[in-house]
């Protein structure tokens, strides 16, 4: 009997050990899977492939729950402010309470940190009227110029569109304020979810007539970047020296030709992860690809004499 007994009590025993395993050791998350950084929709001779292997192998940029990347899927604020707060850790340069003080950024938004964050460090600035526009397209120039209004690539840096052209100052942006925090949301588990959640907006190729309140110094012409970029005449003026910052400092990415930039179409997750990627080249925190991959070809290299060899 007692034999029995003792045998009744270890068979239910092991189910509540499970559990209290189950409980001690949580499952892993899906941007933690080897699923997450193998993108069903990322192949391995994809232009961009290795610019998002390594921005994923570090968390930096995640996939979506069926195990695709979207490299072709265009960028809207809020998602580059979210890609920013994870890749970046600047001080901050100016304060903001909460995103939600914007119109257009509820309290409790999934990306109400990372524009808090990406506003605070200097790297996105608002529009006038109190509106952020998270769902809105980021072009390929203003994914620039928010990478080096954050970063600075070269302080003295000097550049023009034509030789002709000079760039004007603005005023500084105002800061904003508000009156409590926002509720945090782990952005781990927004990053996955904010694709399902927010409807996306509708592309368009031109940059809007309203930009951004931003800084911008006065830089005397050095360097013409028409040498680099044949459509150099489409980079908007008040981005011309963020442009050049970015190309003297090998951050810019251009597929399939180096030489044409298209300032103002609307920047793909694949265009934003190479950018994301050259600018943690160019500060130091990864390495540079290797000579021999073939997405290098698409650098544009300042320091090679205008030719944009690998």
């Amino acid at each position: 009997m007692t034999s029995l007994l003792r045998l009744f009590s270890l068979s239910m025993s092991l189910p509540t050990l499970c559990l209290a395993v189950n409980a001690v050791a949580p499952f892993p998350t899906y941007a933690q899977t080897s699923a997450q950084t193998a993108f069903s929709d990322v192949e391995p001779n994809y232009w961009a492939q290795p610019f998002i292997q390594r921005l994923a192998d570090k968390n930096i940029v995640a996939g979506y729950p069926d195990g695709t990347f979207r490299p072709e899927q265009t960028v809207q604020r809020d998602e580059l402010a979210a890609i920013i707060r994870k890749a970046f850790n600047q001080p901050p340069v100016r304060q903001i309470e909460s995103g939600s003080v914007y119109k257009d950024v509820p309290e409790g938004y999934w990306a109400e940190r990372p524009i808090e964050s990406a506003y605070q460090q200097g790297f996105m600035s608002d529009y006038r009227g109190g509106y952020f526009r998270p769902n809105q397209p980021v072009s390929k120039v203003e994914a620039i110029v928010a990478l080096n209004r954050g970063l600075n690539f070269t302080s003295n840096a000097s550049v023009a569109a034509s030789p002709t052209t000079t760039v004007p100052a603005t005023t500084q942006p105002t800061t904003r304020r508000a009156t409590k925090r926002p509720v945090f949301v782990p952005i781990a588990m927004t990053s996955l979810m904010q694709p399902l959640l927010i409807p996306r907006a509708e592309a368009t190729a031109a940059i809007p007539s309203t930009t951004p309140q931003a800084a911008k110094p006065d830089r005397p012409v050095s360097i013409n970047l028409s040498d680099y970029y044949t459509d150099a005449n489409s980079i908007p003026q008040s981005a011309v020296a963020d442009v050049g910052a970015a190309t003297k400092a090998n951050v810019v990415v251009n597929y399939p030709n180096t030489k044409v930039l298209n300032a103002t179409k609307p920047a793909t997750r694949g265009e934003v992860a190479a950018l994301i990627h050259q600018t943690l080249v160019t500060n130091g925190k990864i390495e540079p690809l290797a000579d021999n991959l073939a997405a290098t070809q698409y650098i544009v290299r300042a320091s090679d004499g205008n030719q944009n060899a690998q």
